[in-house]
């Protein structure tokens, strides 16, 4: 019985860690798009910048729902519901869709860079 309350605890505290890295993925992303758009007023503006920053984001929000995913599978074992089930295939699916999409996008990034002969220059 004890160990099923440590279960729970940490089945929460994974949550709030998931929650955290989403949130601060966030923040980073929105500092990066506020600097990227105030460059446009000097003419530095790259749309480079924007899509390095959405890859970036993307990769906050695959690593918070890793440990959402975690989360999950620890309250689906204590509680073996179909409910807990059904959550934790829409999270897996979603991480998953969001994963195949933002390898797409690095890989787009990466081709682009190399195309143009490296990094773009701010």
């Amino acid at each position: 019985m004890k160990i099923m309350h440590y279960l729970e605890i940490l089945s929460t505290g994974i949550s709030v860690i998931s929650l955290i890295i989403v949130i601060y993925g966030a923040i980073i992303a929105f500092c990066a798009f506020i600097r990227n758009e105030s460059r446009r007023f000097t003419g530095k503006y790259s749309f480079t910048a924007t899509r390095e920053l959405r890859a970036d984001l993307g990769t906050y929000l695959l690593l918070g729902l890793e440990f959402l995913i975690a989360s999950d599978i620890l309250k689906t074992v204590l509680e073996p519901s179909l409910n807990e089930l059904a959550i934790l295939g829409g999270v897996v699916i979603l991480r998953t869709v969001l994963s195949i999409f933002l390898n797409k996008e690095i890989k787009e990034l990466q081709v682009q860079k190399e195309g143009t002969g490296g990094p773009e220059k701010d």
